[in-house]
């Protein structure tokens, strides 16, 4: 005797050996033995043999009209399969026949809903309609899939596929035909998506991946160059006569500081710290406002910046050279003979700034010992430069330990970087932070004796935030900080500065103590500028591992950190040593360099040689 029955959702023959009512021991065709239970059986046959009865069932399942059988059955009605088997042949069923029709009724959960042990009803004509027209999508959709992964394997981008690729790239819906596709075609061509998208064009390298992947997080698409309705008649404040001057690099654009000097008597110098206001051209909650608290400080990345401030704005208000611009300025009185300041002036004026001094031309000729110097700034600079060490005397962080720090600079002209080192402390470092200190500590203040709130800087054992209050910053010494010298950066800056031109003009103050708005700001600002310098410091990673392409770099020095880490000499670029586990740290070696992928950002490095002392100064 042979039986058909159903095990884990799939119908399988078998020969009885033994019966013992409810259960039966069985072998399969191809000689397995197993216990199933006899509730498992839908046939009973002593001919054909079971192998035979499941061939023929197959073969005969293959010619079953299914919408045939399903008209065959009264609609809302249950039926068994030897009825409905019956009615279909037309005559008493052989066993492969009925074999065949449970078959076909097994695999079409569409037509049939299956009721219990080979019952079945037929579904009703609305939802097989509306089933079978899913089907349909669903093999059209199926179709245009496998055209589309040929098209992507061939380097072309199917026209459907072009819609929103950032989203589809950055949070994408996986449930979509669009997304399945991408995916389907990455295990394919075995690249990740964004790698397939770089082979047929729509994606223009790893680059574009990263930035804008970071865009696309943090901004979304960024509205076009609009012309925001902004102050541009700044007549009615008073013109200094003083000549100013900045100090930048040569990719600044965002001038927020610049400085002047002259002799106010025979005792006194008049040095003043100029810082372009923004604040003057347009207000709290206007269209402009909520631009930059969108974006809330300028983000940098080597090549690119994605500025806080429209470009129309930026440019109305930077102190740009040759013309008199709108400033907030703190004039400091100070004595000759030993540079202590005596008297401190915060004013709205315009100022004319007669330069903007570049760093790179600037540095190599200024020596800050030489009372003269082949620079017209020279004499001015050399001021600026002893009342600095003075600030940072009074201060009390002038003796304190030196530490070497590196900056790295990053060129980016095309596909090519160029990066170089500096000193960072070198005397124009130390000129422009000691005076930003000054007037940040300085204007915090006035916020605070005014009893304004304001968005302050502070630092408490070790622990840096921003507080609506004011409290010291330990690590620069002083007794309040309020970020305002980087109006056209920074929004924290920006919301300062409106604090202190309604100070000093006399009107009410945007916000008042009992505005619960900077707290949530603040909030914001911190998260934001955190998630910035990161992405500033991915990129530098990611430049770093271009250049080491572009220049075909095999081997380089480096300088062992802890833990098998090493940093690579002449780069931000902090790497896993294989091999290096047990070298100490401040150890110099050389490193292999190997299987660098700018899609996640990594390289390999394998210890080649342990160096003497590196000479260069090592980043921590």
């Amino acid at each position: 005797m042979n039986v058909f029955y159903e095990e884990d959702g799939d119908l399988k023959v078998a020969t009885i050996l033994a019966d013992n009512e409810s259960s039966l021991q069985v072998e399969a065709p191809h000689g397995k033995r197993s216990k199933i239970k006899s509730s498992a059986v839908l046939l009973r046959f002593t001919q054909p043999t079971a192998a035979e009865l499941m061939q023929s069932a197959q073969r005969l399942a293959e010619d079953i009209d299914v919408e045939f059988l399903w008209a065959c059955c009264a609609p809302d009605t249950e039926i068994g399969f030897e009825a409905l088997t019956r009615e279909y042949v037309g005559h008493a069923p052989l066993p492969p026949e009925l074999a065949a029709v449970l078959m076909k009724l097994h695999a079409s959960p569409i037509y049939f809903y299956k009721k219990g042990r080979g019952r079945y009803r037929p579904a009703p004509e609305a939802n097989l309609r509306a089933a079978l027209a899913g089907l349909e999508k669903k093999r059209q959709q199926e179709a245009q899939k496998q055209q589309a992964i040929q098209a992507l394997q061939a380097g072309q981008m199917p026209d459907w596929l072009k819609g929103d690729l950032a989203t589809l790239l950055y949070r994408p819906d996986k449930n979509t035909l669009a997304y399945k596709t991408l995916e389907a075609a990455s295990a394919v061509m075995h690249l990740t998506i964004p790698q397939v998208l770089e082979h047929c064009g729509a994606l223009r390298d790893s680059r574009s991946w990263h930035e804008g992947k970071f865009h696309f997080e943090y901004f979304g698409p960024l509205p076009a160059e609009a012309s925001y309705p902004i102050t541009t008649d700044h007549s009615h404040w008073p013109l200094s006569e003083v000549q100013a001057f900045s100090i930048d690099d040569a990719f600044t654009t965002e001038i927020d500081d610049a400085f002047s000097v002259s002799e106010q008597d025979e005792d006194h110098w008049r040095v003043g710290i100029h810082i372009a206001a923004p604040g003057l051209g347009f207000s709290v909650g206007s269209e402009l406002d909520q631009v930059a608290r969108q974006r809330l400080s300028t983000v940098y990345m080597p090549g690119d910046k994605i500025p806080m401030l429209p470009e129309s704005v930026i440019r109305a208000h930077t102190l740009e050279e040759g013309r008199a611009n709108p400033a907030l300025s703190l004039m400091l009185t100070v004595r000759k003979a030993d540079f202590v300041v005596v008297a401190r002036e915060s004013r709205i004026e315009r100022i004319t700034v007669a330069n903007n001094l570049r760093i790179h031309d600037l540095e190599a000729q200024f020596d800050p010992e030489a009372v003269t110097g082949p620079h017209p700034f020279h004499a001015s600079l050399r001021i600026l430069w002893q009342l600095a060490q003075r600030l940072a005397v009074l201060r009390g962080v002038k003796d304190r330990p030196v530490q070497h720090y590196l900056d790295f600079n990053f060129v980016v002209d095309g596909d090519r970087v160029a990066i170089s080192q500096r000193p960072r402390g070198a005397p124009l470092d130390t000129l422009v932070a000691e005076l930003m200190i000054e007037v940040n500590a300085v204007w915090g203040k006035m916020l605070a004796d005014a009893a304004l709130p304001g968005l302050f800087r502070t630092q408490t054992n070790g622990k840096t935030s921003l507080s609506v209050k004011p409290a010291p910053h330990q690590g620069l010494g002083v007794a309040q900080y309020a970020w305002s010298s980087s109006p056209l950066r920074r929004y924290v800056d920006l919301i300062n500065q409106w604090q202190l031109i309604s100070l000093l003009s006399g009107q009410a103050p945007p916000f008042s103590a009992q505005d619960d708005t900077l707290p949530a700001i603040a909030r914001q600002f911190e998260l934001a500028y955190d998630a910035y310098n990161e992405f500033q410091r991915n990129m530098e990673r990611y430049w770093s591992l271009r250049w080491l392409q572009q220049e075909n770099i095999e081997e380089r020095e480096a300088l062992m950190l802890r833990e098998g880490m090493a940093r690579l000499a002449g780069l931000p670029l902090v790497v896993k040593v294989h091999g290096a586990a047990e070298v100490l740290p401040g150890t110099a070696v050389r490193v292999s360099v190997e299987r660098i992928n700018l899609w996640d950002m990594t390289l390999a490095c394998h210890l080649k040689a342990i160096l003497e002392p590196m000479t260069e100064i090592a980043d921590p």
